[in-house]
């Protein structure tokens, strides 16, 4: 079945709320510094005005325990990063990597990452949008609940400035398949691959721990890198 060929509904979640433990210092990061790092999902927001500056704007998409996203704003302070996570404990997480680190580069939305997309990321705007490892929805009745669908491609090519990147990253090899068909299948976007399939991981991609054990054990990981035409 072509990923066109499956939209999602609007009823339909590409994730769940796995809340998992809070440890002390992910409990304390939300007491203490979600009024510093966290968005209001009702509120609309200019975001010059949020990071107090006009400066390329990323967004990343289900940051897990946050480290990745952390690293890029602290290796990259001329960018501005949103990321988005539905899990308390990861946003804990990042929130104290941010205190400790006193990076002022990143705000967080914990909430729905299409709805803050469709309705709080205003078009033309992102100069980056992150997808890495998200959950692959392995069974073939549970594809209906990947976040790459045709839907969203075309929202990428709403809410991306002209040369733009949208770069996901997978260690399923179906679910690689998958999103290449449905990155390739949009008019809008253009594969950043020399052969029209994958990329090598870019530097400013850092590995996670999981990664690193992945590809030790042998693992594959496939890299996507579209951008806007």
């Amino acid at each position: 079945m072509s990923p066109l060929e499956t939209e999602i509904p609007r009823k339909i979640r590409s994730f769940i709320r796995r809340q998992g433990r809070l440890t002390q210092a992910q409990q304390y990061a939300l007491d203490n510094h979600w009024q510093t790092y966290c968005l209001d999902p009702t509120l609309n927001y200019n975001f010059a005005d949020v990071f107090g500056r006009t400066a390329p704007l990323c967004v990343e998409i289900g940051f897990g325990n946050g480290e990745s996203l952390a690293k890029m704003a602290a290796a990259n302070p001329e960018t501005d990063y949103i990321g988005i996570e539905v899990h308390r404990p990861g946003v804990g997480h990042l929130m104290m990597l941010l205190d400790q680190q006193e990076l002022s580069n990143v705000r967080i939305y914990c909430h729905d990452a299409i709805e803050i997309l469709e309705q709080k990321i205003a078009d033309n705007s992102l100069s980056g949008l992150h997808l890495f490892f998200p959950d692959p929805w392995p069974k073939k009745k549970h594809h209906k609940r990947r976040i790459v669908q045709a839907s969203f491609c075309l929202l990428l090519v709403k809410k991306l400035i002209p040369g733009g990147y949208f770069h996901a990253a997978t260690d399923w090899q179906n679910y690689a398949e998958w999103m290449l068909a449905a990155l390739s299948e949009e008019a809008g976007l253009l594969n950043s691959s020399s052969d029209a399939s994958y990329c090598e991981r870019p530097e400013y991609r850092p590995l996670t721990k999981f990664e690193q054990r992945g590809i030790r054990l042998g693992h594959g990981v496939w890299d996507l890198i579209f951008r806007k035409r």
